[in-house]
């Protein structure tokens, strides 16, 4: 029970990577606050989180709209008393060369994946101050550090994310709050196997390509980036500061020959 007792917050976790963290949190004795926009989706994550035994509540929010995520730490705390644990998780992708993208296209990928680890940090971070403690994950993507090609605005934000996560443990570290980025590869999600299936004449084709970029020879699961996050959220973690956890199958840092 590696989060017993930890009220923790995430955002987008009604699919994918949030709701594997979700389900593996509750798992390990963590208090698990289920934010999505699609409320049916936060709610499965619930109900499964309960089912299993554990203990979770759904808050449906915006994470663009600062009066949505305001109300939603408001009930979050009212409810709970503290938020332990804020794991930015809530994102989408954008694909095409800066030629390529539509300028209204472009600001969603911006408003979701930067201003959705803004503003819910921007709420929660006075609590965590208050009590001299607290740990934010922010989701960056391996993207941040190589090039892939006509992924200018995904890589952009989680460029961004990168940087400002630095930056946060600058600013929190006095408080006691540690600020920490996952830098995911390529992880099979409901999402990238929707973006496959509707992108290629062969999806199945697609999909080897993918592994051949991957030292591991595989794609990523949820629960791989899940496992990651959990190290982060626990205390195990302590000593781990502004620092990017790569989980992305030697893609960053190997080339198959």
């Amino acid at each position: 029970m590696r989060l017993q007792g930890k009220v923790i917050l995430i955002t987008g976790a009604g699919s994918g990577i949030g709701k594997s963290s979700a389900l593996l949190f509750a798992s390990e004795g963590a208090v698990v606050i289920v934010n999505d926009l699609q409320e049916d989706k936060g709610n499965e994550t619930v109900e499964e989180i309960r089912a299993a035994g554990g203990e979770a509540s759904f808050i449906q929010a915006d994470v663009t709209n600062p009066d949505s995520v305001k109300a939603m730490v408001d009930t979050a705390i009212a409810q709970y008393g503290r938020i332990d644990v804020l794991f930015n998780n809530a994102g989408i992708s954008g694909v095409g060369a800066i030629h390529e993208v539509e300028p209204e296209a472009w600001d969603r990928v911006i408003a979701v994946n930067i201003r959705g680890v803004f503003l819910p940090s921007k709420y929660v971070l006075p609590h965590m101050m208050e009590r001299q403690s607290g740990a934010i994950i922010n989701m960056s993507s391996c993207i941040a550090e190589i090039g892939l090609g006509r992924r200018a605005s995904y890589s952009a934000t989680k460029g961004a994310v990168l940087a400002l996560t630095k930056s946060m443990q600058v600013d929190y570290a006095p408080y006691g709050i540690r600020v920490n980025a996952l830098l995911p590869g390529t992880i099979l999600t409901p999402f990238v196997e929707n973006y496959l299936r509707t992108s290629y004449d062969d999806p199945e084709e697609a999909i080897q390509s993918l592994k051949k970029r991957q030292l591991s020879g595989d794609l990523g699961r949820p629960e791989d980036v899940a496992k990651a996050a959990l190290f982060l959220a626990s205390d195990e973690s302590k000593f781990m500061m502004g620092s990017p956890l790569y989980i992305d199958g030697g893609v960053t840092f190997g080339k198959n020959a």
